[in-house]
């Protein structure tokens, strides 16, 4: 049994004991008017207490005091989680949030199965509701959509896969919430709600939940196409991080991400062609099927120039700026943040000792690659903040790309703990090997494409991406 099946075959019990209600005291009609769900700017903080993934969170919040603490930094709408032996929460915390708060919008969060569900948080004072359409059929979901919006108040239709894309599809709500969180495992992936975005077809606001703990979090969230998020332990235990990350509302511009994930449609891995010093090979890269490409602004016989990203500004592929920083370091090329600001770059990828900490203060987006020689080294990726991180080769004495390969012991490993985005040594003569044992999510190759140091064999760039086909 899952986790989340487990969660819902207790509270199912809990109700056959108790009622719908909980044991509550809910009003019979309905005290206080609706409140308009999805207002600007549409940042949904929880009250959240504990969970089963993180236990006791703030175990002794009170939910009016925290309430009140996030609509005096200015948020509209809050989440009441109000399952009590997994979350700790209470129908009565929502009774008494609405109570006190009449403006505010308040988001019934709990694992919801039926009807009576959903009259009893209209009457508790609820402005909308969570279905998680993994927990229902289509039959079911559309049942409890209709009901809600049969009271005026609105859903929020939790998705997880294509699965439940496709049960949202008939009700096309008006808003759709996109998990980072998979419910079996409790794991979280960032990358899934950006991954599932494009194939929603209906005009619906979207919100990107979970993992959400930094400002950098919640602008990767934003810019990748998302109207909204919501946050839950982060602001529990630290409300000014709600300044940090309302301003990023303003800023959705840098859809790196989203445009990313769209090109990935099967199992078949993103490539990047890295090294790129000419117009023929970028544009001989992008007809035959690369995604990304990449210009090295670092010490190389490889370095680019500005002028190349300018002749190839109408080259519809995404570019990404490789740097090498030393830890420490603030601020990168003036040149490199002209043309990320510009558009004529969509990402940073950097390649050399930066910190954590210093690459979002330096670009934005981004994503680190991260030089490895052994297992051990693994762990390190789970220092940075980006949703992914590229694996390299590590060799004593030398920044950037290496152009050796990581051992297969290293290779292993990492596919048990990541999703697997790989550099060094990939050429035609491995590829499709790589791609059939380690099934990567993006490949990056560079020098063993080249005919001479900085100049692409274009022989040897068409029998690669043959190679990836048959992989």
């Amino acid at each position: 049994m899952s986790r989340i099946d487990e969660i819902v075959s207790r509270r199912r019990k809990r109700i056959q004991r108790l009622g719908p209600e909980m044991g509550v005291k809910i009003p019979e009609k309905r005290v206080f008017p609706v409140s308009p769900f999805g207002r600007d700017p549409f940042f949904i903080c929880e009250i959240k207490r504990a969970s089963p993934s993180r236990g006791n969170i703030v175990s002794e919040a009170d939910a009016v005091v925290q309430a009140g603490l996030y609509r005096d930094m200015g948020i509209k709408t809050v989440s009441v989680l109000t399952e009590e032996e997994y979350f700790s929460g209470s129908l009565n915390d929502l009774l008494n949030v609405k109570k006190q708060f009449p403006d505010l919008s308040v988001l019934r969060k709990d694992f919801l199965v039926s009807e009576e569900d959903i009259e009893v948080s209209y009457r508790a004072g609820a402005d909308a509701v969570l279905l998680i359409a993994s927990m229902h059929s289509g039959e079911s979901l559309y049942a409890l959509y209709k009901k809600a919006r049969s009271l005026g108040i609105e859903v929020l239709v939790e998705v997880h896969d294509k699965d439940d894309i496709d049960k949202a599809r008939r009700i096309s709500p008006h808003f759709t919430g996109f998990n980072s969180r998979d419910l079996k495992t409790f794991k979280i992936d960032p990358i899934q709600p950006v991954r599932l975005r494009h194939l929603v077809t209906w005009n619906t606001s979207t919100v990107f939940e979970s993992g959400i703990t930094t400002d950098e979090h919640a602008l990767f969230a934003l810019s990748s196409g998302f109207s909204g998020i919501l946050v839950g332990e982060a602001v529990m235990k630290n409300r000014e991080l709600i300044l940090e990350m309302k301003k990023h509302f303003e800023h959705k511009n840098a859809e790196f991400w989203l445009r990313l994930y769209k090109k990935r449609v099967d199992s078949k891995p993103l490539v990047k062609i890295c090294g790129i010093t000419n117009e023929r090979d970028a544009e001989l890269a992008r007809k035959m099927g690369a995604d990304l490409l990449g210009f090295i602004f670092a010490p190389s016989p490889r370095k680019t120039a500005p002028e190349l990203l300018k002749a190839l500004k109408g080259l519809d592929i995404l570019k990404v700026a490789v740097v090498v920083q030393e830890e420490g370091d603030t601020s990168i090329d003036p040149e490199v943040k002209d043309l990320l600001e510009e558009g004529l770059i969509d990402a940073v990828q950097f390649h050399g000792n930066e910190s954590a900490r210093h690459c979002y203060e330096m670009a934005f987006p981004y994503y680190k690659a991260l030089r490895i020689q052994k297992v051990e080294d693994i762990e390190k990726a789970s220092q940075f903040r980006c949703p992914r991180v590229l694996l390299d080769s590590f060799v004593p004495g030398k920044l950037g790309g290496t152009g050796q390969r990581l051992s297969h012991e290293v290779l292993g490993k990492a596919k048990e703990k990541l999703p697997l985005w790989l550099a060094g040594g990939i050429g035609p003569e491995n590829v499709r090997e790589i791609v059939k044992t380690y099934s990567p999510e993006l490949i990056d190759a560079s020098s063993a494409l080249e005919a001479s140091p900085a100049k692409k064999s274009h022989e040897k760039i068409k029998t690669f991406f043959q190679e990836i086909a048959l992989g």
